[in-house]
């Protein structure tokens, strides 16, 4: 699987290309703010064509970006259908000071328009998309909404002592030795034990861990060292 990552220019929010190969069809997952620019050059580098944008959950810097890339590629935006009303103004949801820092940032005001092609996920369904398999899994918490994507695939070039054999687009329920913040709107403590406990641990520990902030992992690795999935029982 060709796998390109890059983060974005607010917080850092890892935006994913999977394709099976170059010249290829792709994947774009989380296309946060201001990774146009790149992302169009790493299409043009690999000669990828979009088939389709998957967002792990609502929050601005997950889905600021969808709009323009998809509406570039003609192709859908995929999001769990209780953050589907995040896409009508994730802006909305940004306090103050961040429309401050962004402004100052960028130099310009912060706007958005909904995607036009908006497909609504629900938990277990299959994908084929982009010549990948992908299974869907509910984890709210972090966001009613939030998603992993599995894959059966992991990045070609990976050093064969990783030892895994699968992926995992985890966004913010899944980070390298911590997990997705709770306390803000839409997000909820025990709903994030339950995903953790219910949908995260039933992972297989062979599973490469790509985040939506900061270095990939393995569940193996979490499973034994991340506290928040201690004292947790599948």
């Amino acid at each position: 699987m060709l796998t390109i990552v890059f983060p974005a220019a607010v917080a850092g929010t890892n935006c994913y290309v999977l394709a099976p190969g170059a010249g290829e069809e792709c994947l774009v997952v989380d296309p946060g703010v201001g990774v146009t620019a790149q992302l169009a050059e790493v299409l043009r580098e690999h000669r990828l064509r979009p088939a389709a944008v998957l967002l792990t959950h609502g929050h601005f810097d997950h889905v600021y970006s969808v709009t323009p890339v998809c509406g570039s590629a003609g192709v859908a935006a995929y999001i769990h259908g209780e953050d589907r009303y995040r896409l009508e103004d994730p802006m909305s949801a940004v306090g103050p000071d961040l429309i401050a820092m962004f402004e100052q940032q960028f130099g310009q005001k912060a706007t958005w328009q909904e995607p036009t092609d908006v497909v609504d996920l629900v938990h277990g369904q299959s994908l084929a998309l982009a010549g990948f398999d992908i299974r869907v899994l509910h984890a709210p918490g972090h966001t009613e909404g939030s998603v992993m994507f599995v894959l059966p695939n992991v990045p070609e070039g990976l050093d064969p002592d990783v030892g895994v054999s699968s992926s995992v687009l985890t966004g913010d329920v899944l980070f390298a030795g911590s997990i997705g913040r709770t306390d803000l709107p839409g997000g909820d403590g025990a709903a994030m034990n339950a995903s953790l406990r219910d949908v995260v641990l039933t992972l297989a520990d062979d599973m490469l861990v790509l985040p939506g902030h900061g270095p990939g992992s393995t569940m193996a690795r979490e499973r034994a060292t991340n506290p928040y999935l201690q004292g947790l029982a599948p």
